[in-house]
């Protein structure tokens, strides 16, 4: 089944918003302008195109981004501030020469030679073709097909794209709507990108249910989201780790804000340090926090932890989604016991269908049908998951192996403190010495010390894991994904 056909099977004729806000559309508006795009950009260019999509988060995206997946074509979502280094190598592996890029960013892309298309094409196709009227479901349509190719954010290396099938979005998004109980009456609060894989699956699982979706791209005005929960009656909010912490930390209008129709939020983009996580349920009981894991990889979502055993099991990132199985492997291969430390390999119908263009990583990276994510983990007795790093993360000091994020969770307990980063720098007699990079509100600078952290640390760590270096910053750097930038 195409994707596209998938997410609107049960929405399209609703008499009911798609999106809400600004940009609101109704869902037989949506579906009537993603079949007329389908049609006539299937009859332009035919099927098989590696095309870009530039745009901020808009309802031009969302019915380009559908209707792409609809005619057959391959979506390559981009980040619109994408560096032109980035953009010339995404070119050299595509190919792609078709960009549907918004008016607010056309001049940026106006030296490229692409065949460009914009609002007022889409919106000339809806009005004018008839093709889309007569573009009904494909029953044959294989779900094999690669219906995306979503480039890593590529911090570390080289970036990879990673090809998406529209099974592995149909299986994802059917698992996302099962544990987190989504139904029509849900509107969700996006303030993440739809070119990253967290931000699409909100679009897809709220379509599928036929639900409602409120793009925010303006994080950076935090007192706007606050509104928005409460001037859209949204009953979800996603973020990543740092959209928690500026609300927590940033701002005192959060906490003091009664939400009148949020039930939950969810978690992933990272591992957020138990003292947030503690501080959100304490100052709001009645919603439910989902601690999520997952990876572009596995198209979004890997794993989950049910808000009931939260208090229990803080610091987990749960078990697989239903759907998945989850591994956390040994060096041989086996299952490691609890408190050991091991891979977390994943299966199921959700993980991609490999790399662009680089059979060798994709080898490398799924063998045997098992994804291996690269993440280091233990289990405990119940078989929950504990994410402790990167296995490029781990620091060894004298040849101890260190995760960050055990530090990293000490140092954020510290009053005032909004984050932490701790990263290895090289020491002639250790190889490797741990700094410490404090944030703190640039009013409050002066009531911190060096000292003061170190002191702290060795209170509440092993001697060894004490930063021999603690520098602080006020302003925290975020990708455009709003993940936390390393130094």
């Amino acid at each position: 089944m195409n994707v596209c056909d998938f997410l609107l099977e049960n929405s399209a004729t609703l008499e009911k918003e798609a999106v809400v806000g600004r940009e609101s559309i109704s869902y037989p508006g949506l579906s009537a302008r993603v079949m007329s795009v389908a049609g006539a950009f299937r009859q332009k260019h035919g099927e098989n195109n590696y095309v870009l999509i530039l745009s901020e988060n808009s309802t031009f995206l969302i019915t380009v981004y559908l209707a792409l997946m609809k005619s057959g074509n391959i979506v390559v979502p981009l980040n619109p501030a994408i560096e032109t280094e980035n953009l010339g190598k995404v070119l050299e592996k595509t190919g792609s020469t078709i960009a549907f890029i918004s008016k607010r960013y056309q001049s940026r892309f106006a030296g490229y030679n692409f065949t460009v298309y914009d609002q007022e094409s889409t919106e000339a196709w809806f009005t004018s073709a008839s093709a889309g009227k007569s573009y009904l479901p494909e029953k044959e349509f294989d779900d094999r097909r690669i219906a995306e190719i979503i480039f890593t954010s590529g911090s570390t290396g080289e970036q990879k794209g990673v090809m998406i099938t529209h099974r592995n979005i149909i299986a994802n998004t059917e698992s996302i709507i099962e544990y987190l109980k989504l139904t029509q009456t849900d509107i969700i609060e996006v303030v993440m990108p739809f070119y990253y894989c967290y931000g699409l699956s909100l679009l897809h699982t709220h379509l599928r249910v036929g639900g409602a979706v409120h793009m925010n791209n303006a994080f950076i005005f935090v007192g706007s989201v606050i509104d928005d929960l409460n001037k859209y009656n949204c009953t979800g909010f996603a973020g990543v780790p740092s959209h928690y912490q500026i609300l927590l930390r940033k701002t005192k209008d959060f906490k003091n804000t009664a939400f009148h129709s949020l039930r939950y939020v969810t978690q992933a983009g990272g591992k957020l340090h138990n003292a947030f996580i503690e501080e959100f349920t304490e100052a709001f009981p009645g919603i439910k926090f989902y601690v999520m894991y997952g990876q572009t990889e596995a198209t979004a979502r890997l794993s989950y932890l049910p808000p009931e055993v939260l208090p229990e099991k803080i610091g987990s990132l749960g078990k697989g989604i239903p759907g998945v199985t989850l591994l956390v492997a040994g060096e041989d291969g086996n299952p490691v016991k609890p408190g050991e430390t091991g891979e977390i390999l994943a299966r199921g119908d959700n993980i991609m269908a490999g790399y662009f263009n680089d059979p060798a990583t994709t080898a490398a990276t799924i063998v045997d049908g098992w994804l291996h994510t690269g993440d280091m983990a233990t289990v405990d007795d119940d078989g929950y998951i504990f994410l402790q790093s990167r296995a490029k993360e781990i620091i060894k000091v004298r040849g101890i192996r260190i995760s960050p994020k055990e530090i990293e969770a000490v140092i954020v307990t510290y009053p005032g403190v909004i984050d932490c980063t701790i990263s290895a720098i090289n020491d002639d007699i250790t190889g490797e010495a741990i700094k410490a990079t404090v944030y703190v509100n640039e009013t409050e600078l002066d009531q911190f010390s060096g000292e003061a952290i170190r002191q702290y640390c060795a209170a509440n760590l092993a001697s060894y894991k004490v930063p021999q270096l603690v520098e602080f910053e006020t302003k925290l750097s975020f990708n455009a994904a709003g993940k936390k930038s390393k130094y």
